[in-house]
């Protein structure tokens, strides 16, 4: 393929590339059938991660485009190839021939209509058999796509299919971080926090032409992809959870304040379980507090758009109002404890066999803990909002 602007390519046809030999030729020539077919000015780029076998060989006779990517990792390759692409949309999928290349125009339509990424569907478009393994296919993609679907509310049946279509500025705009294969989830996750328009295309799905073993490992790869929608969404890994935990305790110690409550025959629940209450209040609010710091600090760095006030005092949360929260909580924990204190004197610093004491008494040292955690939180959202290096104006 003799060189081109940039300008003048429509589409990159990219293949991420490690050691394919038996495939890649397959599948540069079905790539190469499409653009004859459909009249579209466009490239075929393999982005080769290191092969050791003739895949380089085989796409440079080919006439295939080859970009050396020296880092390891498929989201390394894709990274390097997505910079290193020509045309406008591209269409990126495995070079093991799993994937028709030569099929490839409802994906063009779509990016052709405005979408700015275009995920292929292997359930809506057919698996053959054989091309998916039974974790896969029935455990793996159902359950990891159904999160990704709860906690970014992107309508996307296939997370993880290989073979996308999207407008190269715009996917190079999310500034992509990923080196494996979680880039996969790095891509649809960061254009639907920035509310890109994401559709699906029916991808039939078929054996994988090589011999060898797929670098695919199941379980590690998974739970790398899990982790990520993790990390992604502090909301759903800290702040609801812990809101969760929160609120059970405080039903807990609000029901077990005046005493003893009796929930069947014999059975009865007292001040061990309002202890146990106690705790996960503390235990809430420290995985509350985790999550607005993390979700904080990655709007302000860049790793999560800023859908919301870059600045916690404009979202209400500034230092000052934080400390007289956790001031008013104090004292009120101080007044607990000198009402403890004081009944404790009026028995003459003897035993204690006043249950409503104890109660106070805990009820008063988690007040305590609360306003320390609002206090500590507050002054930690502030130490973030501290100019970095680059936002200071220099001196005269």
């Amino acid at each position: 393929m003799h060189e081109k602007n940039r300008d003048d390519i429509e589409l990159t046809i990219l293949m991420p590339c490690l050691n394919e030999a038996e495939t890649i030729g397959i599948c540069i020539d079905k790539a190469s059938s499409y653009l004859a077919r459909s009249g579209i000015r466009g490239e075929v780029l393999v982005a080769d991660n290191g092969s050791t076998d003739e895949s380089p060989a085989i796409a440079t006779g080919k006439n295939a485009r080859i970009v050396k990517v020296e880092q390891r990792g498929y989201g390394a390759a894709l990274r390097a190839g997505i910079a290193a692409a020509r045309g406008r949309y591209v269409v990126m999928g495995d070079a093991d021939d799993s994937y028709d290349f030569a099929r490839l125009d409802d994906f063009v339509a779509k990016l052709r209509g405005g979408c700015d990424l275009v995920i292929g569907n292997r359930f809506a478009g057919g698996i053959a058999p054989g091309a998916m393994p039974f974790s896969h296919r029935y455990l793996g993609n159902p359950v990891l796509s159904w999160i990704g679907r709860l906690f970014f509310r992107v309508k996307i049946g296939d997370f993880h299919c290989g073979l996308r279509g999207f407008n190269r500025n715009r996917v190079s705009d999310l500034n992509l971080h990923t080196t494996g294969m979680e880039f996969a989830s790095e891509m649809i996750i960061a254009a639907a926090l920035r509310d890109y328009v994401i559709a699906e295309a029916p991808t039939p799905l078929k054996k994988a032409g090589r011999s060898r073993s797929p670098h695919l490992r199941t379980w590690r790869d998974g739970w790398r992809h899990l982790r990520f929608l993790l990390i992604f969404s502090p909301r759903w890994l800290f702040i609801y959870p812990g809101f969760a935990v929160m609120i059970l305790g405080v039903l807990g110690a609000v029901l077990l304040f005046r005493g003893k409550v009796e929930i069947a025959d014999g059975v009865a629940i007292d001040i061990h379980t309002f202890l146990v209450a106690s705790i996960a209040i503390l235990v809430g609010l420290q995985s509350v507090s985790f999550g607005v710091i993390a979700r904080h600090f990655a709007t302000t760095y860049g790793f999560l758009p800023k859908s919301e006030p870059r600045s916690p005092s404009q979202a209400g949360l500034s230092l000052e109002r934080g400390l007289m929260l956790a001031l008013i909580i104090g004292l009120g924990g101080a007044a607990g404890l000198a009402w403890a204190i004081y009944a404790w004197v009026s028995l003459g610093f003897g035993p204690i066999e006043y249950p409503r004491v104890l109660r106070v008494l805990v009820l008063s040292l988690t007040a305590f803990a609360v306003a320390m955690q609002i206090a500590t939180t507050s002054f930690f959202l502030s130490t973030i909002d501290l100019p970095v290096r680059g936002e200071f104006t220099p001196k005269d």
